[in-house]
């Protein structure tokens, strides 16, 4: 397919919102008994998050503004998660003052803001989880062992707060099912130090970390649930169960829609420079060493093919997508090239780095990504 130059002027992420909404059901449906609360920093765009409201689910913020945005589309705030273990005070204020009741904490220095921002809040504790690297690794910052979740469990309750639950985080796009096993038997050692100095928890917070259908094989949702019980069904006593699934529900309803800028043969390696890359809508590449595989085509759709390194526009050398992608050979100038399973931290994380532009978001319903052109632009 031979196109004029004058490309279009940014790349662009559709988004496919009865996609959305079968991973919402699919995932609801595969762990039943658990609410799903959305981790909205991964795709916080407005039509995403009224179709979920829409549909039942609840949401976990880091922020006030992302409270805003669910306020904006009818969230009640009495049923959101305030999840980030460290706030801003103001934040905190403005989410308490707006109906937010429940917050994640790990430290009492938060416990001291809490106090004075959210009078009498619940209030659950992030635990450390066992470090199983997933493959998006994110865990680490955040978390502390049983003992000490104990100790600030108890100094919760001595600053007049309700202490509530537990919490934990396995990492992003966590493709082994028995990553929430050790976490799970933590808080039952919890529980049982708690119970001890009658304080009871209402509420275990799963977290994230349910995997995306990328390149590759990906475990099924029973397999992850039959250790999720099954930890849930050794805990002391019975607590309701939440999680907070962010590319597990949006990923795989995203194709972001790239122009090839220029090829290039270098060393024996044929280059493919994209007019987006790491930077502007990509930036998990480099998060993950370039080991995150989308699945990949593109618009020349020749039966002979050829390897390409993808890479981005911008004059950095880290702007790289991924290595030895399988493509038509005779891709070139103006051919374009789809980035599948794309819908989850892609325009979050990105930035004009170099004056380059970021993707213009498109959402669909009802029809095929691929003769969606006609289809309206939201946002």
């Amino acid at each position: 397919m031979d196109r004029p130059y004058g490309f279009p002027p940014a790349p662009e992420l559709v988004i496919d919102l009865d996609k959305v909404a079968a991973s919402y059901r699919a995932l609801a449906t595969g762990l039943p008994g658990v609410n799903v609360h959305f981790a909205m920093k991964c795709n916080p765009h407005p039509e995403i998050l009224a179709l979920l409201h829409a549909l039942g689910c609840r949401f976990e913020i880091a922020s006030a503004a992302e409270l805003d945005a669910l306020v904006a589309v009818g969230a009640d705030p009495a049923l959101v998660l305030s999840s980030n273990p460290v706030k801003p005070a103001a934040h905190i204020a403005r989410q308490f003052a707006a109906g937010v009741r429940c917050f994640a904490f790990d430290s009492e220095s938060e416990l001291d803001k809490l106090a004075v921002a959210a009078p009498g809040a619940a209030v659950f504790v992030r635990l450390a989880a066992h470090q199983i690297r997933s493959g998006v690794p994110s865990e680490g910052k955040f978390g502390v062992g049983v003992d000490a979740a104990a100790a600030l469990m108890l100094a919760a309750r001595g600053r007049g707060l309700v202490p509530c639950g537990a919490a934990f985080h396995v990492g992003s796009q966590m493709l082994l099912p028995h990553a929430w096993r050790a976490p799970l038997r933590a808080v039952g050692a919890l529980m049982y130090k708690l119970a001890a100095e009658d304080v009871f928890l209402q509420m275990v917070n799963l977290g994230g970390g349910f995997p995306a259908r990328y390149a590759g094989k990906t475990p099924t949702l029973a397999e992850y649930w039959a250790t999720i019980d099954a930890g849930l069904q050794d805990l002391p006593y019975r607590v309701a169960a939440v999680c907070e699934p962010g590319r597990a529900l949006v990923a795989e309803a995203g194709r972001l829609r790239a122009t090839v800028i220029g090829t290039a043969e270098r060393g024996g390696r044929r280059w493919a420079h994209l007019d987006v890359g790491a930077f502007n809508g990509l930036m998990e590449s480099l998060e993950t060493g370039n080991q995150l595989r989308f699945p990949v085509s593109d618009s020349r759709g020749s039966a002979t093919r050829d390897r390409f390194h993808l890479t981005g526009p911008t004059c950095d050398s880290q702007d790289t997508i991924m290595f030895d992608v399988e493509l038509s050979a005779d891709l070139r100038t103006g051919d374009e090239v789809y980035l599948e399973c794309a819908g989850a931290y892609t325009t979050v994380y990105a930035s004009r780095f170099n004056g380059f532009d970021v993707p213009v978001v498109r959402c669909v319903t009802g029809v095929a990504i691929e003769t969606s052109d006609d289809a309206a632009y939201c946002g």
